[in-house]
């Protein structure tokens, strides 16, 4: 989710097969840009924007979007450490002017404009925030709020909570993949300063680092890869039909080990191991698919992608303003239509400032 510039096809291997070849990239930004519409579709659920019926109708696969950025993140991290970042000073400087090219005006806009709805009286979740900017807008810019015993979020930013694992899964890996001897035992510091609910979706994270560099020296067939990537869809359909989740999800808080400890948003961690398996089956055949079809379109899906960064994390404080500010009908379908295009326009009117703030990090 947070690495939305666009995957540039690396040289072809030894073997005869580029490491990254320009369909499957785009196949990759296509995955993107779905994962973050599954999102917000999945909060104007949980916003209660649709009505009980379409809410009872419509599959909420935000979670299973989630996981997919999980596992594409790290894959996209481990690509552009191997071809792009290939210092220590460059890798920070890419992720954090990634990060903080998204995060720091939004988060700085969440607390503004939740100041204004608490002070007119409107019901602010985490308005207790509000009081003290001074500690929590630093707190959020360390991201800090699942660490251990913490389970924080700012207020109207929901989807912040998978940027607390993603940023510390950063560090992780920077510090295996560039620091050297003796340094290296720094990694143990950061793993132990993430806490058990990291812990649990690092596999995660990993698997998609784990399938950068697998798929360079393995592959399928055609007919294989096509066929494997098709019953990954089906095998999610039937997830998302039968939905074992909630079972599995009481089997995971039974087991947590820590009783002292809010498991958080880690509690459906079985449930994301299994659809973590399903999205490096579909990437892993994806890969070798042959999608060249999507070069014809790669100009509008690169940059419909550039955005996602910015959707996934404004699409939120943009319900949140509408509920506080707007009086309207559950289900109404121009309610849906109008919030869906002011989600929209928010984030395209956002993407050139992150730009700038990205370009100005970087330097």
């Amino acid at each position: 989710m947070l690495d939305s510039p666009s995957l540039r096809a690396a040289p072809a291997t030894a073997a005869g097969k580029a490491e990254l070849d320009r369909p499957f990239s785009l196949y990759l930004d296509l995955v993107r840009i779905a994962a973050a519409c599954a999102v917000v579709m999945a909060h104007f659920s949980y916003f209660r924007i649709f009505d009980d019926a379409q809410i009872a109708r419509i599959a909420d696969l935000g979670r299973e979007a989630v996981i997919a950025f999980f596992v594409l993140s790290g894959f996209v991290i481990a690509y552009s450490a191997e071809q792009r970042n290939r210092t220590l000073r460059d890798y920070v400087r890419a992720r954090c002017a990634r990060l903080y090219s998204v995060v720091l005006p939004l988060l700085l806009l969440a607390f503004a404009l939740a100041a204004c709805a608490d002070s007119f009286g409107v019901p602010v979740g985490g308005a207790y925030q509000l009081r003290k900017p001074w500690l929590y807008i630093p707190f959020h810019l360390l991201f800090l709020g699942e660490l251990w015993g913490f389970v924080e979020s700012p207020p109207w930013l929901l989807p912040y909570w998978s940027l607390n694992y993603e940023a510390w899964y950063y560090v992780l890996f920077g510090v295996l993949c560039y620091l050297k001897g003796r340094l290296r035992l720094l990694a143990l510091a950061v793993f132990a300063l993430m806490g058990p609910k990291l812990w649990l979706l690092l596999p995660l994270w990993l698997s998609g680092a784990w399938l950068y560099h697998w798929q360079k020296t393995h592959g399928f067939p055609l007919g294989a890869a096509r066929a494997g990537w098709l019953l990954s869809l089906v095998l999610l359909g039937l997830w998302t039909w039968y939905y074992p989740e909630p079972g599995l999800r009481k089997v995971a808080q039974s087991l947590w080990p820590f009783p002292g400890l809010r498991m958080g948003s880690a509690d459906r961690v079985l449930a994301d191991y299994a659809v973590g398996l399903l999205v490096l089956m579909n990437f892993a055949c994806a890969r070798h698919a042959g999608f060249d079809l999507l070069g014809r379109a790669a100009r509008p899906i690169r940059r419909v992608s550039a955005h996602t960064f910015t959707l996934y994390l404004s699409h939120s404080l943009v319900i949140c303003a509408w509920q506080a500010l707007v009086t309207f009908r559950r289900g109404d379908p121009a309610v849906l239509l109008g919030l869906a295009l002011a989600i929209v326009l928010v984030a395209a009117a956002l993407q050139p400032l992150t730009e700038a703030l990205q370009r100005l990090l970087r330097r």
